[in-house]
C-alpha cells in the first residue's frame, strides 16, 4: 500500500479536497436553507437536483471524454464547480440551487469519473485493490473532514460558500500536473435492467431502496438537523457520524460477507440499519441518540451498498460483471433522486421524526424482501462467490469496472 500512496499521493490529495469541497457544499446548502427561509420540501428538491445530475453524468461524461479527452474534461468541469457553489450564496432561490446543484452533481461525477479513470490506468492488477481502498479511505475521510470546515465561519455569510470553491480550484493543480491526461478508457455497457433484475433481484431492489437511504443521508441530513433544533457543531458532528460508521465497518463486513451467506449477512446488516432509524426515532432529539443513531445507520447502510454489488456478481461471470455493477449505480441513483422528495414530504406531514422514519421503512423493507429472496432459491456455495470489494456510494461505474478487475478484499 505505500508503493501505491507514493505514486498516486497527488491524485488521491487531489481526490480528498475535491471530496472536502463536496461534503461541505452539500452540509452547507442544508443550514444555509433554513436560514433563508426555504421549505422543507423546497430543500428536499434542491438536494434531489445533485443526484439527477450524478446520474446523467454518467450517462454522458464517458462519451465527452472519448471526444475530447480526460485532461479537457476534468479542467472543464472542475471550473464550473468552482462558479456555482459562489452563485449559491448570491442568488439565495430555490430554483436557482436547484438549477445549481443538477450542475454541481453532473460535474462532481464528471471529475470523479476522470480521476478513477487516472487511478485505475495507474494501479496494476497486484495493487489495484489497495488503491481502490485508499480511494475509498479518501472519499470518505474528506466528507468528514467538511463537516469539521463547516464551524470555522458563519453559515449566514460568504466565507463557508468560498472555501469549497477555493478547494475545488486547488485540487485541480496536483492532479493535472501529476496524471496522465490521456489514460485508457473503456465504457461499460450495463447490462439491461430486465436482465439485470432476472440475474439478482435483491440486488437491484436493495439498490433501489439503498438510494433513498444515501441521499437521506447525504442530502437531508443537515435539513433534518436544522428542522430538530440543532445547533451547527451539532450539525456537524452528526452527518459526520454516518460517515464515522462506515470507516469502522466496512472492512469487517466485508470479510464477513466472504465467509457466509451473503443473504443473511445483507438481512442482518439491513435490520441493524432499520434499528439504528428506530433508535433516532425516539431519541425526541437528544443528541447522543441522534450520534448513535447516524452511526449504526452509516455503518450498516454503506457496506450494503458493497454487499449488494458482491452478491449480485455471485451469479455472473467476470465478464459480465463491470456491466452489471454499472446497472446497480444506475438503480441505485433513481432511488437517490426519489430519496429527498420522499423524506421532505415525510418531515412535512410526520415533523422532523419523518426523517428517521422514512429510512426505517426503507431499510426493514429490504429486510422483509432480502428475507422472502432467500425461500426462492439456494445460495451459492462460499467456495464459489466472489471476494467483496469496497465502494463508496460515490463512486461511479469506472470504480466498480475497476473492483472488478481486481478485488479489494
Amino acid at each position: 500500500m505505500l508503493s501505491v500512496l507514493t505514486n498516486s499521493w497527488p491524485l488521491l490529495f487531489g481526490m480528498l479536497l475535491l471530496m472536502i469541497g463536496n461534503g461541505l457544499q452539500g452540509t452547507l446548502l442544508g443550514v444555509r436553507g433554513a436560514i433563508e427561509g426555504f421549505s422543507t420540501f423546497e430543500m428536499s428538491i434542491v438536494m434531489s437536483a445533485y443526484f439527477a445530475g450524478f446520474l446523467l453524468a454518467s450517462r454522458m461524461v464517458p462519451g465527452m471524454i472519448r471526444r475530447v479527452g480526460h485532461l479537457r474534461v476534468f479542467a472543464a468541469l472542475a471550473s464550473i464547480i468552482s462558479a456555482v457553489i459562489v452563485i449559491y450564496p448570491a442568488l439565495p432561490d430555490p430554483w436557482v440551487w436547484t438549477a445549481g446543484r443538477v450542475i454541481i452533481g453532473f460535474c462532481f461525477c464528471g471529475v470523479y469519473i476522470s480521476a478513477e479513470s487516472w487511478l485505475n490506468a495507474a494501479a496494476t492488477n497486484d495493487n489495484r485493490g489497495q488503491a481502490l481502498s485508499l480511494y475509498m479511505i479518501v472519499q470518505v475521510g474528506g466528507i468528514v473532514i467538511a463537516q469539521a470546515l463547516l464551524l470555522v465561519a458563519d453559515p449566514a455569510g460568504f466565507v463557508l460558500f468560498v472555501i469549497p470553491s477555493v478547494l475545488v480550484s486547488i485540487a485541480v493543480a496536483p492532479i493535472l500536473l501529476s496524471a496522465s491526461p490521456t489514460p485508457a478508457f473503456e465504457q461499460t455497457t450495463p447490462l439491461s435492467l430486465a436482465a439485470l433484475f432476472r440475474v439478482s433481484p435483491l440486488g437491484c431492489v436493495g439498490m433501489f431502496l439503498l438510494g433513498g437511504v444515501f441521499a437521506a443521508q447525504f442530502g437531508m441530513g443537515a435539513v433534518y438537523g436544522t428542522q430538530a433544533g440543532l445547533s451547527v457543531p451539532q450539525i456537524s458532528a452528526f452527518v459526520a457520524a454516518f460517515y464515522l460508521g462506515a470507516v469502522f465497518l466496512q472492512f469487517p463486513l466485508g470479510w464477513i460477507s466472504d465467509r457466509m451467506d451473503r443473504r443473511l449477512l445483507i438481512l442482518i446488516t439491513a435490520a441493524m440499519g432499520g434499528a439504528g432509524a428506530i433508535v433516532g426515532l425516539v431519541s425526541g432529539g437528544q443528541f447522543t441518540a441522534l450520534l448513535v443513531a447516524a452511526t449504526m445507520i452509516g455503518g450498516m447502510t454503506n457496506p450494503l451498498y458493497s454487499l449488494l454489488i458482491a452478491y449480485t456478481n455471485d451469479y455472473l461471470t467476470r465478464d459480465t460483471m463491470a456491466g452489471a455493477s454499472a446497472g446497480l449505480l444506475f438503480i441505485n441513483g433513481l432511488g437517490a433522486i426519489l430519496g429527498p422528495v420522499i423524506t421532505g414530504w415525510a418531515m412535512g406531514l410526520f415533523g422532523p421524526e419523518g426523517y428517521f422514519l422514512l429510512i426505517a421503512i426503507l431499510m426493514f423493507a429490504l429486510v422483509g424482501y432480502a428475507a422472502w429472496r432467500m425461500t426462492r432459491r439456494a445460495a451459492p456455495s462460499v467456495a464459489d462467490t466472489n471476494s467483496y470489494a469496497p465502494l463508496s456510494p460515490t463512486s461511479t461505474p469506472v470504480a466498480a469496472q475497476a473492483a472488478r478487475a481486481k478485488p479489494a478484499v
